[in-house]
C-alpha cells in the first residue's frame, strides 16, 4: 500500500506541477485570446441570466433537461466544496498568501475554458435510452476524434470521473463533513457518515428532478451563509485587509518577504498551489460541471457559456477569497495548522468554539451539495459506458463510498482522488483543443446571428 501511494504522489506531482499548469493556464490563455477575453465582455450577461434565474426561477427539472439557473445551482454545488474551505487553507499554508493570486490568475483564465466547455456540452447533447437529455465531455471528445481513438479516450474520461468524483471524491467529502461534525459536537464519525449516506441516497433516487431541486434550493442559502459568517470576522479585522491583498500580491512572487508566510514557501510553490487547488475548488478545465449546463434549457449555447462562467466567479472571487482573507486577515497561518483546521481556527479567533461550529454547519452544506453534483457528473458517465439500468447499482456503490469515507481518512484514496482528477483534465482538455474551431463558431454564431433575430 505505501510503494502503491508513493507511485500515485509520484505521478500526482508531475500532473499538477507541470502538465495542470501548462494545460490550464495555457488553455485559458489560448480561449481568452481566440473568444475576445469573454470572460471580461460576457460578465455583465452571465450575472443578468444567473440572478435573473435566481429570483425567477423559471422552469421545472424533467426528462428535457433543467432551467439555466438549476444547472448552473448544479455546478455551483459541485464546485463550492470542501476546496474552498480546506483547499484554500492547505494552498495558503503550504504556498503561502501568494498562492490566492495563482487562484485568481488561474480562475480568471478558467472562465474562458468553462464558457468553452458549457458549449461544447449544450452543442452536443444527446438524448439517451431512458429519454432524458444528457451530455458532457464523452460526447464532445467523441466529436473531436472520430472512430477507435474518440470511443476510447471518452471511454477513459468516463471511467476517471466516475472513480475520481462518484466514488473517491465522495468518500473525500463525507470524511470532511464526519471529522467536522466530531470536532464541533462530538458525533461518532460512522454515524454521521450513514446520515449523510441516507439523505444522499433519497436525493439520488429522485433523479434529475429532485437533483435540480435540491442544489436550487441548497446554493443559495450556503452561500449567503458563509457569506454573511465570513465578512463578519473579516469587517471585524478591518485593519488588517491593506496587510491581506498586500500578502496576497507580494507573496505571489516573493513569498519569503511576507511575514507570518509559509516557511519554505517559494514562487514556484505558491503558483503550484495556487493552480492545483485552483483546478479542485473552480474545476474550470476538468469537465466536471459540462454534465449539468448540457442539461440546461436554454435557446443558444452561448447563454449557458455567460452561466458557466458566472459560477467559477462565485467560487473563487466570492466564497473562496472570504475563506483566504479569513485566514490572512486574522494573522492565522502561523497556527501550525492546514485544511479544515486552519479555516475553524481562523474563524474561532472571533466565534471561540461557535467557530467549530459554524464550519462544520458549512461544510455540511458545501460537501452535501458537492456529494449531490458529483453524484450527477459520475451519473451521465455511467449511462454512457453502461446504460441506464447501471444507475440504481451506481447509487448504492456512491452510499457505501459515503459511509466508508466517514469512518477514517485513507491517504491512498485521497491521493488517487486528486490523482484521477488530474488525469481528466487530459481528455478534456484534448477535446477542447481540437475543437477550439468549432468553439469560435458556435461564439461567433451568437453574437453576429442569434442576438438580432432575438431583438437583444
Amino acid at each position: 500500500m505505501e510503494t502503491l501511494n508513493n507511485i500515485v504522489l509520484t505521478i500526482q506531482h508531475y500532473l499538477a506541477d507541470y502538465i495542470l499548469i501548462v494545460a490550464l493556464l495555457g488553455g485559458g490563455v489560448w480561449f481568452s485570446i481566440r473568444l475576445g477575453f469573454i470572460q471580461v465582455r460576457g460578465f455583465g450577461a452571465g450575472m443578468k441570466r444567473t440572478f435573473g434565474g435566481l429570483f425567477s426561477k423559471k422552469g421545472e427539472a424533467g426528462a428535457d433537461g433543467m432551467s439555466s439557473f438549476q444547472a448552473l445551482a448544479t455546478a455551483i454545488a459541485a464546485q463550492v466544496g470542501t476546496g474552498n474551505i480546506a483547499g484554500a487553507a492547505t494552498a495558503i499554508a503550504i504556498g503561502g498568501p501568494g498562492a490566492i493570486f495563482w487562484m485568481w490568475i488561474a480562475a480568471f483564465l478558467g472562465m474562458a475554458t468553462i464558457y468553452a466547455e458549457a458549449i461544447m456540452a449544450q452543442k452536443y447533447k444527446q438524448v439517451g435510452p431512458d429519454g432524458e437529455v444528457t451530455g458532457g465531455p464523452v460526447y464532445y471528445i467523441r466529436a473531436a476524434f472520430q472512430g477507435t481513438f474518440g470511443k476510447a479516450l471518452a471511454a477513459i474520461f468516463a471511467v476517471l470521473i466516475i472513480f475520481a468524483l462518484g466514488f473517491m471524491g465522495n468518500a473525500v467529502q463525507s470524511n470532511s463533513i464526519a471529522a467536522s461534525f466530531n470536532t464541533a459536537f462530538g458525533i461518532p464519525q460512522a454515524v454521521m457518515g450513514v446520515v449523510v449516506a441516507v439523505i444522499a441516497l433519497f436525493v439520488f433516487m429522485g433523479g434529475m428532478k429532485r437533483i435540480a431541486k435540491v442544489t436550487e434550493t441548497i446554493v443559495p442559502i450556503m452561500a449567503a451563509l458563509y457569506i454573511v459568517g465570513a465578512l463578519i470576522v473579516i469587517l471585524y479585522n478591518y485593519k488588517n485587509i491593506p496587510y491581506a491583498f498586500h500578502a496576497i500580491v507580494v507573496g505571489a512572487f516573493n513569498p519569503s518577504a511576507i511575514s507570518g508566510g509559509a516557511v519554505g514557501a517559494t514562487i514556484k510553490l505558491a503558483l503550484t498551489k495556487g493552480v492545483a487547488r485552483g483546478l479542485f475548488s473552480n474545476e474550470a478545465g476538468m469537465g466536471s460541471t459540462p454534465h449539468a449546463h448540457a442539461v440546461a434549457k436554454v435557446d443558444h449555447p452561448v447563454e449557458q457559456g455567460f452561466v458557466a462562467m458566472t459560477g467559477v466567479f462565485i467560487d473563487t472571487f466570492v466564497v473562496l477569497n472570504l475563506t483566504a482573507l479569513v485566514i490572512i486577515t486574522t494573522k492565522s497561518i502561523p497556527s501550525g495548522k492546514t485544511g479544515a483546521e486552519l479555516s475553524q481556527f481562523a474563524f474561532s479567533t472571533l466565534y471561540g468554539k461557535g467557530g467549530d461550529v459554524f464550519i462544520a454547519i458549512c461544510m455540511f452544506f458545501f460537501a452535501f451539495s458537492t456529494i449531490v453534483g458529483w453524484y450527477f457528473f459520475g451519473q451521465a458517465n455511467v449511462k454512457y459506458l453502461f446504460g441506464p439500468k447501471a444507475v440504481k447499482i451506481y447509487s448504492v456503490l456512491v452510499a457505501v463510498c459515503v459511509v466508508l469515507g466517514s469512518l477514517a481518512q485513507v491517504d491512498l484514496v485521497w491521493n488517487m482522488a486528486d490523482c484521477f482528477n488530474s488525469m481528466m483534465v487530459i481528455p478534456n482538455f484534448l477535446g477542447l483543443i481540437v475543437l477550439s474551431g468549432t468553439i469560435k463558431k458556435v461564439h461567433d454564431d451568437y453574437f453576429q446571428n442569434f442576438k438580432p433575430k432575438q431583438g437583444k
